[in-house]
């Protein structure tokens, strides 16, 4: 059995909706001490940056993403993690047919493009998202150690 739980916050850019999920998660797992937990992020296609929308109003909750860097993701990356967690897009095209983690799509608007309001709602969205999905891994500590 393995001693973490992986997760992969995955989109296309890599420089949205997955970067918040990424930055809310580290900073619950820090606030939660839960150092089972490994955190991947990153893109298909990535972007050259982190959408200037998507930095200003992290930083509104005290989260710098000015200095993050969108990244490909692989399915080498993608392959050992315990569950996959897709912005809007399915797992399928990005997983190898081998991975038999647990998928999960989110269906989030992608926030670049959008009023500073709607990137505030979809960013308040992720964070209760990674939340219910942090207590969840907490309610069940067989989930924590993965599969």
């Amino acid at each position: 059995m393995k001693s973490t739980t992986t997760i992969a916050f995955v989109c296309v850019q890599n420089a949205g909706r997955s970067q918040m999920a990424t930055a809310f998660a580290e900073r619950a797992r820090r606030e939660r001490g839960l150092e089972t937990v490994e955190l991947r992020s990153g893109g298909t296609d990535p972007a050259d940056e982190v959408h200037e929308v998507v930095v200003a109003v992290m930083q509104e909750v005290d989260i710098d993403l000015s200095n993050r860097e969108p990244s490909e993701i692989t399915q080498d990356e993608i392959a050992d993690c315990d569950m996959v967690v897709t912005m809007g897009c399915s797992a399928d095209g990005i997983c190898p047919a081998t991975w038999r983690g647990d998928a999960r799509d989110w269906s989030l608007e992608d926030p670049h493009g959008r009023p500073l309001e709607e990137v505030r709602e979809i960013r308040e969205e992720i964070r209760r998202r990674v939340d219910a999905l942090l207590d969840e891994l907490e309610a069940d500590p067989s989930a924590r150690g993965g599969a």
